[in-house]
Parts: structure tokens; sequence; C-alpha cells
């Protein structure tokens, strides 16, 4: 597995993903593997102040995974709203907690099943709140 990239946060997003993290506990599935994302931040900043290019809570991504080419198109959602039917993909799910704080053209491996790893890369933001998109204070 390659060392993970870099990644830029919200601060609305840290604040928020804390209270969930707070609400849910320790032990539930996903929260481990978040907590371990909001800390590596290299650089957290205001929803203002973010590249459009990155990855924060309610973006619509595209991404492809290297290996098979296979293209998803996503978007990154707080658990309650997560319908992989509608490609809405939980923060707390595996791929969505990698995918917070990603910026275009980085990758991301990922464990699947069977214990392969898969590699995605991130290929464009489609939309993002704190670029235009639907976003909420």
């Amino acid at each position: 597995m390659t060392t993970a990239p870099s990644i830029i946060l919200t601060r609305l997003d840290v604040q928020r993903l804390e209270q969930l993290i707070d609400r849910l506990g320790d032990e539930f599935p996903g929260v481990e593997a978040l907590q371990h994302e909001l800390d590596r931040a290299e650089d957290v900043v205001g929803h203002d102040e973010v590249p459009a290019s990155v990855v924060t809570m309610n973006s619509s991504v595209h991404c492809r995974e290297q290996g098979s080419g296979k293209d998803y198109h996503l978007t990154l959602v707080y658990p309650k709203d997560a319908n992989a039917d509608e490609g809405k993909i939980s923060i707390l799910a595996p791929m969505g907690s990698a995918l917070l704080g990603l910026q275009v053209g980085q990758h991301i491996d990922w464990p699947a099943p069977g214990g392969k790893t898969l590699k995605l890369e991130l290929l464009s933001v489609e939309g993002q709140p704190e670029d235009g998109g639907p976003f909420s204070l």
C-alpha cells in the first residue's frame, strides 16, 4: 500500500464530523478510519478558502478504479443520507473517508473484499457546496 496523499479539509467539515464521531462513539464502524483522516489533514481552511478541486462533504466526484478502468460518480454524504443506488456514499464507508480532502489527480488505495487493494484516482470534483453547490451553514 502506498502512503496516503496529503489532504485539505474545511473547518466546518471538521467541526461537523467531530460532532458525528462524538455522537456515534469509537466502536461504531468507520469512526476510527474517519478520525484518522481528520487527524492527518495537513491543511484546515475556511469553507470560502477551499479549492474547487478538493472533495468536501456533499461534493459530487468522478473517480476511476485504475485496475479495471471502472468509473464511479459518487456524492460524499453523512450516514443518514447514504444511498448506494443513487451513488451517495457515507463518510463512514472506507471509500468515503478516504475520499474526504482528496484533490483532483490524487490516488487512494482502499481495501476490497478478499484482501485485494484497489487504486482509485480522483478525476474531477463535479460539484462542491463551497463552490456554488448546495451549501448550508
